[in-house]
């Protein structure tokens, strides 16, 4: 699993690469743990190379949402491939977060 976090166009954009899986999630959550910080920017995580998300991950995703909104700010997911779009609609995430 990489991580890269960037600010681009005044938003805080998170770039997710390979699987986000139960092995992987410990990881992650410290590599996007900065996400937590961020106050009057939009979040945008960018799943173009995010091959598998776990329940773990997705609990990683909605405590980055909670915390953002939290703060007034929003949280946008983006480039979202079919297998992961699919694992948000089962689990309804797909209503908590905005898939653009």
């Amino acid at each position: 699993m990489k991580t890269i976090i960037r600010e681009q166009d005044g938003n805080i954009v998170a770039i997710l690469e390979g699987s986000l899986d139960t092995a992987a999630a410990p990881e992650a959550e410290k590599a996007l743990s900065p996400l937590n910080d961020v106050e009057g920017k939009d979040i945008i995580i960018d799943c173009t190379g995010l091959e598998y998300i776990s329940s773990a991950g997705l609990r990683i995703f909605l405590g980055i949402l909670q915390n953002a909104q939290e703060k007034g700010g929003h949280v946008y997911i983006k480039n979202v491939n079919d297998k992961v779009r699919t694992i948000f609609a089962i689990t309804g995430f797909s209503n908590i977060f905005e898939l653009v």
